[in-house]
This record gives C-alpha cells, sequence and structure tokens, in this order.
C-alpha cells in the first residue's frame, strides 16, 4: 500500500474499498454536481446506475474484467449511497 493510504483512518480506508473515495470527497463531488443541483439526487443516483449498465454492457464477450466489476460494484455503493443519504431522509 501507499504511504497516503496508510495514512489514512480505517473508516477512511473502508469508504475507499466500498466507494474509491472518501465519503468527505463522495459528498463533495456529489453537491458540486450539475445533475445534482438541478435534477436531484434521485437523478444522480440512477446516473451513476446507467453508467453501471453500461459497463456491464461491454463485456469483451463474457469475460469481465477484475477491474470492470471493482469499478462496477464500487459505483453501485455510491449510488446506494446517495439514496440514503439524500433521498431516505425522514
Amino acid at each position: 500500500m501507499t504511504q497516503v493510504y496508510d495514512a489514512l483512518s480505517e473508516s477512511q480506508k473502508r469508504d475507499i474499498r466500498m466507494y474509491g473515495v472518501t465519503e468527505a470527497e463522495m459528498k463533495e463531488a456529489v453537491e458540486q454536481s450539475i445533475t445534482f443541483r438541478h435534477s436531484g439526487p434521485a437523478m444522480m443516483a440512477a446516473s451513476l446506475m446507467s453508467d453501471c449498465q453500461e459497463m456491464i454492457a461491454h463485456d469483451n464477450g463474457g469475460s469481465y474484467d477484475f477491474m470492470v466489476i471493482e469499478d462496477v460494484r464500487q459505483a453501485l455503493n455510491r449510488a446506494k449511497w446517495i439514496l440514503f443519504e439524500y433521498c431516505d431522509k425522514r
């Protein structure tokens, strides 16, 4: 692992494994997104899920690369986080 990664808290390391970024970085990116500001969080989550569909659609003849699978997994986790963080507030 890199020195930068090693210096992160366990929570930040968990975030990176789940989302590809820390939760703080994700929150900043989401809230600065044009889609988020103009169409709302549900549309941003839907956009991420559409991106996942596109990644899966290009399956390389049924042989998925580990990085594609990991990118799809993290993108779906980001979409779920957006829904839970912004849409599930009661």
